[in-house]
């Protein structure tokens, strides 16, 4: 495998005849030029902030400072250096500096930058020219004494007057050339570990912010899943079924209107169809959002959903109300076990126990039943958990072999109550201040 950092490479054999000590020279002779010029700007930048007016000019150096180390980090790191900051949510500048000024890459950006122009860049500087310039002196030995003739000074201290004397010292800075470029190395790949170390960590709170973007995404989407199942819901309840009800009642009246025979019996059994399609499709919608849930909460549904359970389930439910997307979750887990118990368990009897305490719903569906429920036969209980994980929770089967079965669901929240007295006083002190 191919190094990727001057560290990988010095471990290398070929490592003086590849392109990583220059690589390394690069580096640093272009940080020395950055730090050069940072120091400039700053140094301006610093006398205008006590005016107070270079105070923003100083805090968009650092990210300018950061954008362009970020590109030298290439010339001796191959690992992507990813940009930390995050996307601002609404458009325009003042939103871009507000968000930019709370980011902690922000201020690691500009503190890499004052340490660049006041530390990094005189070391940059003094590595080059030990590293690079000393053999590069002694190399030129011979040239220096072919021009001036006579004698030639060896970095300002060693004075040569001959020939032999010249190509030793030459033999000698090709030596050091050579030998220096490992130290050389080593300081490049110092100097990037400590710039990916403030500029483009690996675990970033742009990182964090992007995770909690995600699961926030997440949420947004579960909520917009559940607003669409309810209208869904209404608009079978006010228009599919209403036209299931008006034509059933009018085959039971052509049905009486008929004559007996054939017509009459092809009218009975279209109208018990009817009938039956009629029934499924009432059951469809309370399946897709049971009214009860709206109205009266997820104590009601559970109640509701064990009274409608084809094994016999007992309920031990004491809960308040809580968000919306928390008791339709917690009300689908419950289905879907009651479900599993009556098709799979062979249980004689279930029961539901739900609590909420702590900030945290406490939900156990428990059967008699055979054991051994493995979620990965497709029982539907996987996407339980992922709809569960987007609410933060956790979705746990306790199943051995011969039983009994206990499924659990743990989510975090607050109820109704809860919630809007935390922002009644927000409200409040709105109020006040209009």
């Amino acid at each position: 495998m191919e190094p990727r950092n001057p560290w990988q490479a010095l471990t290398r054999s070929r490592f003086p005849l590849g392109s990583w000590p220059w690589r390394a020279a690069g580096y640093l002779a272009t940080g020395g030029l950055v730090g050069a010029l940072a120091c400039l700007v700053l140094l301006v930048l610093g006398v205008f902030s006590l005016l107070l007016v270079g105070l923003p000019l100083l805090l968009l150096s650092g990210l300018a400072l950061g954008s362009v180390e970020r590109l030298r980090l290439r010339l001796v790191d191959l690992d992507p250096a990813p940009d930390p900051h995050r996307v601002p949510a609404a458009p325009g500048l003042t939103a871009w500096l507000r968000l930019r000024a709370g980011e902690q890459a922000t201020w690691r950006e500009l503190g890499h930058g004052l340490l660049l122009a006041t530390v990094l860049w005189p070391l940059d500087l003094i590595a080059l020219a030990v590293g690079v310039g000393l053999p590069l002196a002694l190399l030129t030995t011979p040239l220096q004494l072919a021009a001036d003739g006579h004698e030639a000074k060896v970095v300002k201290t060693y004075l040569v007057t001959s020939y032999p004397e010249a190509f030793a010292a030459a033999l000698l800075g090709a030596l050091l050339l050579v030998a220096l470029a490992y130290p050389l190395a080593a300081v490049a790949g110092a100097r990037a570990a400590l710039a990916r170390a403030l500029l483009a960590p690996r675990d970033t709170d742009a990182g964090d912010g992007r995770i909690g973007e995600v699961l926030a995404s997440r949420a947004r989407l579960v909520d917009a899943f559940e607003a669409e199942r309810r209208r869904i819901e209404r608009d079978l309840h006010d228009g599919a079924q209403q036209r299931l009800v008006a034509l059933t009642m009018t085959l039971g009246l052509a049905r009486l209107d008929a004559p007996p025979g054939p017509l009459a019996e092809q009218l009975a059994k279209a109208h018990a169809e009817a009938g039956q399609v009629l029934t499924e499709l009432r059951e469809l919608i309370h399946g897709i959002h049971p009214q009860v849930l709206a109205d009266y909460g997820l104590g009601a549904a559970l109640a509701d959903a064990a009274d409608r359970s084809a094994v016999p389930v007992g309920t031990d439910v004491d809960l308040p109300r809580l968000p919306a997307s928390v008791e339709s979750a917690g009300y689908f887990v419950a289905c879907e076990a009651l479900a599993n118990i009556g098709k799979h368990s062979g249980a004689a009897q279930a029961r539901i126990t739900a609590r909420y305490g702590d900030g945290v719903l406490r939900l156990d569906v428990e059967d008699d039943g055979r054991g051994a429920a493995d979620p990965a036969r497709g029982t539907g209980l996987t996407g339980l958990a992922d709809r569960i994980a987007v609410l933060d929770g956790t979705l746990t089967i306790m199943s051995p072999p011969g039983g009994p079965t206990v499924l659990r669901v743990e989510i975090p929240c607050r109820t109704l109550r809860e919630s809007s007295a935390s922002s009644s006083p927000r409200t409040a002190s709105s109020s006040a201040r209009d």
